[in-house]
């Protein structure tokens, strides 16, 4: 039952209270400032419309009456509350493309764990008197990782994070520490979370161009180094953007570092939240190592993973972590990661899949998701609509639908005049038709000679992915 939002008291067929005028879900927000283009013509501002107000959805909390527990009413309404729910779920899943989550995993051989309240708070390395933890799980996670990017055991700390945002929190804060007087570069395309990370450590954070793939414009990068030379440089490079899923060349960032001369006084952060699992099965892909000069890394568990919770993975150099950490006499461990509580149930998850798929197995997995990736490209530009893939990616961009009501079917994230599908182990083929079929016969209907074109994306994707037939190939 849908109920509405307020002491909890109201009777269960009550219907919803109306909104207060600002919490209208047909809001729209201004989130862009006026910006001049180069020719001095002023860019209208583009407005972002919000998704539905949940609170016209809850399901409220009610007190239960004091013959419930005879009568069984509140047992039974729960179940079907969530009976509903799990219905919904199930048909969501089916349609979802926009957002880099592996819906594909079995985890019921851990459903005997749920009964016991994990908690693995403070430092993974050293035992707290908490002693119902998964420590022993988490460090297990944490050493295939190490391995993977190249660190040995005695020489680097990280730790189980809660979500891929927290491991970019963490990794520029470890950056900050090390340098506290250097600037924050990143590139116009790098994760929001990049920039709250600068407004929570208030630090001078540079926003450096992007090419049309989406990776940092090194050229630009050095310009603003340059401008800056009396202070260290802490960088955030990105593997895999947000909207483009584009690469930065990190030995590029490097070179442009030493060649301005950076020289030990730089601190790289990789936000590899999807395509840092991803690259070391890539043939010919980059290799994000700390045989480089990095100081942390940072992937999302419930991302490429599968992890049915957001979690993540961040690892530092053991030398840095000495810089932010404190002893806790209440804990008898040490405090050194950003959030206090940590979920203890995550590294189990994330221990049970490493172990089952193994680096075969993710090598599999990511060849599928790129042969599918270059699938509905193609069959996106034989339809006459304009897409790019980037190279290393499986984040397919394209012509953003007109309809919100696709958009939201589908759970398209959108910027701008664009949208992407992010083509993951769950998202198969009859999947990928299923939408084609969808958008090319919406598509139809929403252009035409008395309907308009549709919009140009070239600046976005550049001209040769750009099919709204006012460029000449």
């Amino acid at each position: 039952m849908v109920g509405s939002v307020g002491n909890g008291l109201a009777n269960l067929a009550d219907k919803p209270a109306p909104l207060p005028e600002e919490l209208d879900p047909k809001k729209i927000i201004d989130s862009l400032p006026l910006e001049e283009e180069s020719n001095g013509i002023e860019e209208k501002k583009r407005e972002i419309v919000l998704g539905r107000n949940v609170h016209t959805t809850c399901f409220s909390i009610v007190e239960p009456e004091a013959d419930d527990e005879q009568t069984g009413e509140r047992e039974a309404y729960m179940a079907s509350v969530l009976a509903r729910y799990r219905r919904s779920l199930v048909e969501r899943t089916k349609h979802h493309l926009g957002y880099p989550y592996n819906l594909d995993f079995d985890y019921g051989a851990l459903s005997q764990l749920q009964h016991f309240s994990i908690n693995n708070l403070g430092d993974p390395f050293i035992e707290s008197n908490y002693g119902v933890h998964s420590r022993q799980f988490e460090v297990g996670v944490l050493d295939w990782f190490a391995r993977l990017w190249e660190l040995e055991k005695n020489e680097y700390w990280g730790y189980i994070t809660n979500c891929g945002t927290e491991g970019n929190l963490h990794g520029i804060l470890v950056g900050r520490e090390v340098f506290p007087d250097g600037i924050l570069y990143a590139s116009k395309e790098s994760h929001y979370s990049v920039f709250k990370a600068a407004r929570m450590y208030r630090m001078d954070c540079v926003k450096v161009e992007t090419l049309i793939s989406g990776e940092i414009d090194c050229v630009d990068f050095e310009k603003k180094l340059l401008q800056n030379k009396d202070k260290p440089a802490i960088i955030n490079v990105n593997i895999g953007t947000t909207v483009k899923g584009a690469v930065d060349d990190l030995d590029l960032v490097i070179k442009t570092l030493e060649d301005c001369g950076f020289k030990d006084r730089f601190y790289i952060h990789c936000d590899g939240a999807l395509f840092g699992l991803m690259m070391p099965f890539v043939k010919r892909a980059p290799k994000v190592s700390f045989k480089k000069p990095i100081g942390s890394v940072s992937v999302s568990g419930h991302k490429f993973v599968g992890c049915p919770m957001p979690c993540g993975v961040q690892i530092t150099r053991l030398e840095h972590i000495n810089a932010l950490s404190s002893n806790v006499e209440y804990l008898a461990s040490r405090d050194a990661t950003i959030m206090g509580s940590r979920n203890g149930h995550a590294p189990i998850f994330l221990w049970y899949t490493l172990n089952r798929k193994g680096y075969r197995g993710f090598q599999k997995e990511v060849q599928k998701c790129l042969r599918n990736a270059h699938y509905l490209k193609d069959r996106l530009k034989e339809a006459g609509i304009g897409a790019m893939l980037n190279e290393l990616s499986s984040t397919v961009v394209f012509e953003r639908p007109k309809d919100e009501e696709f958009v939201r079917r589908w759970q398209l994230a959108c910027e701008g005049n664009i949208a992407h599908v992010v083509v993951m182990p769950n998202v198969t083929i009859e999947k990928l038709d299923s939408f084609l079929s969808e958008l090319v016969q919406m598509r139809s209907g929403w252009y035409g000679e008395e309907k308009g074109k549709p919009p140009c994306i070239a600046k976005d994707v550049g001209t040769d992915n750009c099919l709204c037939g006012s460029h000449d190939k």
